[in-house]
């Protein structure tokens, strides 16, 4: 069986065909086995569904008459409404909100940002849920296997696992719907979580049509920026199973990133809880003991670098996830001071990296320096390995697909500097 140490990293390079080229997907691929040695690991968002089927009704109709009290002097309405209905999403509220649904001391508002004080008399009736749209649409797919039950999708950066606010079309799951020659889906937006400005950090979400016999579901998810591997289920029984495999980490998944700098020790177990960042909602911050208070979840990653690039500006990490939390990865690579690079939203900005790369190389690399960080636009983060028991036929199923073309680009330039395998 092929280890990941017997990876050829030296082969990740860019090739001059068109990216996007399903072709030039399959070329990239080394092989369709996963590494026995890797123990299971886990996506770098929520994958369990329990999330979802725990969640509670719909909401609709639901009616709060309270009065505030706070310590704070002063919070948004849709923030302290938020927190007095367990399991609601912002979004949800604030559609309550602009549809004229909320008072506050007998008065009507319109506007989210607007701010309650201790003491304020607040009535709210949550909003009829209106449901989402998923249209089929021809996207082309690189589908590395396909059966009656079941597909797996090599994902590009840049593409939105399934439809939300802000992001109606151009989604995996329209292309899947097309794929498997379904019509349009309407499912319940309140299996998707709170997504502010148009953010694609979703957990996860459970997306069936109406057909009984083919129905595609989304068992798992990759951000937007994050390429790689993930699998998508075609029926119930599929769906159930896969997800039940989530839920007990029995699941296989390798993930590669590029870094600022490089992580000290050069392996290591990150184990620090993970949560949304009060500061900005589309963001997700590590904090030392803040689960014991239950302001975040447990997350424990394991990462070991495989190559340190351009005098120790940057490094190729190997990422393996003992809990599945949305930014995971990124989240705790800005704890440990190693930004992925063009994370924009923790810290690995092109600003950042272009510091970085600077301080460790001489003056003559600036050029190309120049050059490589210009030509980051997403988190250099990758799916690069999926281990799972098929859900009807009982078979172990193991693949692996090499990082993409920006991202072996970016290495090849990195390594053009200097390169240092460990």
């Amino acid at each position: 069986m092929l280890s990941l140490q017997s990876l050829n990293w030296s082969s990740i390079k860019p090739f001059p065909i068109n990216p996007r080229n399903p072709a030039f997907w399959r070329l990239l691929s080394t092989s369709s086995a996963y590494p026995d040695s890797i123990p299971a690991d886990y996506s770098d968002s929520d994958d369990s569904q329990d999330s979802i089927s725990g969640r509670p009704n719909n909401f609709s109709g639901h009616k709060i008459e309270e009065t505030v009290a706070l310590d704070s002097a002063k919070l948004r309405v849709d923030s302290w409404i938020s927190s007095r209905i367990n399991g609601i999403s912002r979004a949800r509220v604030q559609s309550s909100i602009r549809s004229g649904l909320v008072s506050v001391n007998g008065h009507v508002i319109s506007k989210v940002s607007h701010v309650v004080r201790d003491g304020d008399s607040v009535n709210c009736t949550i909003a009829e849920l209106q449901p989402l749209r998923a249209e089929p649409e021809n996207i082309p797919l690189d589908i590395v296997y396909e059966d009656d039950h079941l597909l797996v999708v090599n994902k590009p950066a840049h593409m939105v696992v399934h439809p939300a606010p802000g992001n109606a079309n151009g989604t995996l799951v329209n292309g899947i719907l097309h794929h498997c020659r379904l019509s349009t889906v309407c499912f319940n937006p309140e299996s998707l979580p709170d997504n502010i400005d148009d953010d694609d950090s979703i957990d996860e979400a459970t997306v069936f049509p109406s057909e009984s016999s083919v129905r595609p579901g989304i068992v798992h998810r990759l951000d937007k920026g994050t390429s790689g591997l993930l699998v998508v289920a075609k029926d119930e029984h599929s769906h159930s199973h896969l997800a039940e495999q989530f839920k007990k980490h029995t699941v296989k998944r390798v993930y590669v990133s590029l870094t600022c700098g490089v992580p000290s020790p050069v392996s290591g177990r990150v184990d620090i809880p993970i949560g949304r960042d009060s500061n900005n909602r589309i963001r997700m911050v590590a904090i030392p003991g803040s689960a014991l208070h239950g302001k975040a979840r447990h997350a424990v990653s394991r990462y070991k670098v495989v190559e340190i690039l351009a005098g120790g500006g940057c490094a190729l990490v190997e990422w393996r996830l003992e809990t599945g939390r949305t930014h995971q990865i990124r989240a705790h690579a800005k704890y440990l001071g190693i930004p992925l690079l063009g994370d924009d939203v923790y810290g690995g900005t092109k600003h950042m990296a272009l510091s970085q790369l600077q301080s460790k190389n001489s003056s003559s690399y600036y050029g190309q320096i120049h050059q490589l960080v210009a030509k980051l636009e997403r988190p250099s983060l990758h799916a690069l390995s999926l281990g799972f028991r098929h859900p009807h036929k009982g078979e172990d199923l193991h693949f692996s697909q090499m990082p993409p073309f920006d991202f072996a680009e970016i290495l090849d330039c990195l390594r053009n500097i200097s390169s240092e395998k460990v």
